[in-house]
Order: C-alpha cells, then sequence, then structure tokens
C-alpha cells in the first residue's frame, strides 16, 4: 500500500506517505497559515504521490458526523480563517481518493492502538498535553466519536491547593487544558516548561492536574493503557509523579494489578514517540481504503 498521511496541527502540518506496516517513507513539514494557502501546499505535495489512500488526523473541533451537512469542516476553532472551513471537501475535490477523517489525538490513539504502547489491547487512551490538551478515546476496537468528538482536554479540574493562576483557556479558564497545557505552565511561572529544572515544583503541580483527569478517564472509560504524549511530556520526571497521583486518587479502588504493581506498565509514553499522530493518520487512510473495497 502507498498511503498518504496528513498531521494537522495548529502550528504545522506534517505530510508523509506510509505503507501497510505503519512505516513512514517520506515526510515534510509545513507551517499552518491560512487555509487556501495551507491546503494549496499540502496538494502540491500529494499530486504526484499516486497514494490510494489519504489519513486526515487535524486539530479541531472539527464534524465528524457522515451525515452532517458540514461534515469534514474546522468548526469552532479560535485558528484565524480555519473556523468554518470544509478542509475535507477541499482535499476530496482536488485529489478524489478514499479519505479518513478524525481528530489528531484520536489518530495518535489509533497509531498506537495498531503498532505502538497499545498494539494488541481493544482499549486506550492518548493524552496529547502541549499548546493544548487532547484525549483520544479507542474502546472496543474502534475510536469514539458520539455526538462530536471527545474533548477531554476541556474537563474542569479541581484546583491545586497552592496554585493562584486563574487559567488560560478562552472558554472555560480554569479546565484542564486551561491549567496544565505548556502555556498555563509558562504563564504560571514566568519561563517556558522547557527552562525549568526537573525538580521544579511545576512539576509536581502539573501531575496534580493530569492525574485527576487521567484518574477520572480510568473510572469512567476502563481503559486497558494510558498513553501520554506531546511536548510537555518530554519531560520524563512527570510519568512518576502522575503514577503517583492517579494512586492517590484511586485510593485502591477499581483495584486491578494494572493499577498497583503495573502502573510503570499502565501509564506510559507513546511506543511510536513523536510518528504517533503521523502514523495514525496512516491507519486512517488504510482503514478508508479497506471500508471502500
Amino acid at each position: 500500500m502507498r498511503i498518504g498521511a496528513i498531521e494537522a496541527g495548529g502550528t504545522k502540518f506534517v505530510c508523509g506517505i506510509g505503507n501497510e506496516h505503519g512505516e513512514i517513507e517520506e515526510r515534510i513539514s509545513l507551517p499552518t497559515e491560512h487555509p487556501d494557502s495551507t491546503l494549496r501546499e499540502v496538494l502540491n505535495y500529494f499530486r504526484d504521490k499516486q497514494v490510494e489512500a489519504i489519513g486526515i488526523g487535524t486539530f479541531g473541533p472539527i464534524d465528524i458526523d457522515p451525515a452532517s451537512a458540514t461534515y469534514g469542516f474546522v468548526t469552532t476553532t479560535p485558528k484565524p480563517g480555519w473556523s468554518g472551513y470544509d478542509f475535507l471537501g477541499t482535499m476530496k475535490r482536488e485529489l478524489p481518493v478514499p479519505y479518513g477523517w478524525d481528530t489528531d489525538v484520536n489518530a495518535a490513539a489509533f497509531g498506537e492502538a495498531k503498532w505502538g504502547a497499545a498494539k494488541g489491547l481493544n482499549s486506550a487512551l492518548y493524552y496529547t498535553v502541549g499548546t493544548g490538551i487532547g484525549v483520544g478515546v479507542y474502546t472496543e476496537g474502534k475510536l469514539v466519536h458520539g455526538l462530536l468528538h471527545p474533548e477531554g482536554g476541556h474537563v474542569l479540574t479541581r484546583r491545586h491547593p497552592e496554585d493562584t493562576f486563574a487559567g488560560f483557556c478562552p472558554y472555560h479558564g480554569d479546565c484542564l487544558e486551561g491549567m496544565a497545557a505548556g502555556p498555563a505552565i509558562g504563564q504560571r511561572w514566568g519561563v517556558k516548561a522547557d527552562e525549568l529544572t526537573k525538580d521544579h515544583p511545576a512539576w509536581q503541580m502539573e501531575a496534580f492536574y493530569l492525574g485527576q483527569a487521567i484518574s477520572s478517564a480510568i473510572l469512567l472509560l476502563s481503559p486497558k493503557k494510558v498513553i501520554l504524549g506531546g511536548g510537555v511530556m518530554h519531560q520524563e520526571q512527570l510519568f512518576p509523579l502522575i503514577r503517583a497521583e492517579v494512586q492517590k486518587n484511586l485510593n485502591g479502588y477499581a483495584s486491578h494489578e494494572a493499577l498497583r504493581e503495573g502502573i510503570d506498565s499502565y501509564i506510559v509514553p507513546p511506543g511510536l514517540g513523536d510518528n504517533a499522530g503521523l502514523c495514525g493518520s496512516i491507519a486512517l487512510g488504510i482503514d478508508a481504503l479497506e471500508r471502500q473495497q
């Protein structure tokens, strides 16, 4: 197979070509600008690649309901020019191949389930913690959509008793994203996250918020693996802190070996590393091609 993949982020678009084994054969990176100019560059890249299908994992919110009149549109994003834009339709008109279409975090969850840390499992959660926070949900062997699609970065959280930061989310203020995404760390402490020392109190506070959200998701969805990716999670010292917070929050309830002795293998970084999103988009493309056939 020769499958096109698009990992569409708010800062950059990563486009690539892969195969049925999830192997990335080539890629390019483009800045995310106005949708017309961005997709012109994307289409120019794919025109002579002879791909059989294209998978798109994109920032959102997006319309993922095939019965909707705005299926394939980016909806209420604050990204200038993209709100109400017919992303999928623009691609289809220029390159008429089968398309997989989902959120970037659902795509990453799918990639991890196919070839990464959740390979062989029928459920997993994928959190990306970076400029924003997103959650991809893979359960009973398929990606979760529903009324819209999961927006787990905007769940409400209890405030850390020592935290006076108001939160930066323009919709909710102190939701998970507003308190724990990269910009929240920078605004709270006055320096970028990657400039903080590994023993800075920022990381314990970060683990407090992420641990809350993950504990709630475990109780609600009972995933067989929790995968934490994104730029903030490059701070590897966060993993043991988050695991400890989850165990403290669960307090022995929902008892399972994976949540006790096995938690180091339960809450993990992506098996595909920073390729999770692009590999997931390849998986979406393969899925679209197989459904058409």
